[in-house]
């Protein structure tokens, strides 16, 4: 008997998570779902190709991410699993998981915004949304590429989270890690950190050129909660006592639309860069992320048509 298929580890799983209020580490999990499915010797040693990790482990990791996407589970700390106050309400609604609604919940989120967002007419955050796929129907390419769009999802979630749980100074050496990494400063120590007390609304100052004769200025906010326009008038306020005309404003959440339009206003230049593009100029530069080469074979036309 193969490994079970990562959507039938959800229902087993969110039992698990169920008995386990106030959480369950994941080795924990591991070790009940195994037994819970009668996992043979083989099967629990069998690799993924990458030989990286455990395929039953791989798939309870990727159970638990459609129990987060549809709200019902979170990681609250690192190592450890436990479902929210709307899973275990899920849970006491549903005493079973039919077929669809096991397929509902593998497929719950794959098209959703990746971190919660205030829309520009009524700032209400949109509810999960339930989404189905023909995957059956698309090419080889096709199915690579939605996977590699399915983990780049899975990752920006997962460097939201990390983050979160990190020390606020840790996220402002971290943005000034991905600024460099990017290629502003020339060295490393071109980018200085000075949030704390009576920063001004300044966290990181970045010399373009070796002298400092050109200078970005950082502002970096660790939130959940939207950034809106006072937040930025406040920076621009503190641009304006340094004299600066360029301005970097740095979230882990998302910006209101009015505090977009403050940034238009602003007398020099100011980006804002909310939490998905942090997590994907993160995967693009290699901070707090590695990549793993893959080799895709295809047929060589050319060389055939030369005989």
């Amino acid at each position: 008997m193969p490994v079970p298929t990562f959507d039938q580890f959800i229902e087993p799983l969110l039992r698990y998570l169920t008995a386990h209020e106030g959480g369950a580490l994941i080795t924990d999990v591991y070790q009940a779902l195994a037994s819970d499915m009668n996992l043979t010797a083989e099967e629990r040693v069998e690799m993924l190709p990458s030989g990286n990790q455990a395929v039953y482990k791989n798939r309870i990791g990727w159970a638990h991410d459609r129990l987060k996407r549809a709200g019902l589970s979170s990681s609250p700390q690192r190592g450890v699993w436990k479902l929210t106050a709307e899973g275990h309400h899920y849970a006491s609604t549903n005493k079973s998981i039919s077929e669809d609604e096991r397929e509902r919940l593998a497929s719950v989120g794959r098209t959703s915004r990746v971190s919660p967002r205030k829309d520009d007419v009524g700032d209400t955050q949109a509810a999960p949304s339930f989404v189905t796929t023909a995957l059956e129907t698309a090419s080889p390419e096709e199915r690579i590429e939605a996977a590699l769009a399915e983990l780049r999802d899975s990752i920006v979630r997962d460097l939201l989270e990390l983050i979160g749980r990190a020390p606020p100074e840790f996220f402002e050496h971290l943005v000034l890690d991905l600024l460099h990494a990017m290629g502003y400063g020339t060295n490393r120590s071109d980018l200085q950190r000075v949030g704390g007390s009576g920063d001004g609304g300044i966290d990181g100052i970045v010399s373009l050129d070796r002298l400092g004769l050109e200078k970005v200025y950082v502002q970096a906010k660790r939130w959940k909660n939207t950034v809106g326009s006072p937040e930025i008038q406040g920076f621009m306020g503190a641009l304006q006592l340094q004299g600066a005309t360029k301005g970097v404003f740095i979230t882990t959440s998302a910006f209101t639309k009015d505090a977009k339009q403050a940034a238009t206003k602003a007398r020099g230049t100011i980006v804002l860069v909310d939490g998905a593009m942090l997590s994907s100029l993160m995967m693009e530069a290699g901070v707090g992320v590695s990549h793993k080469a893959l080799r895709i074979p295809k047929v060589d036309n050319d060389y055939f048509d030369e005989g």
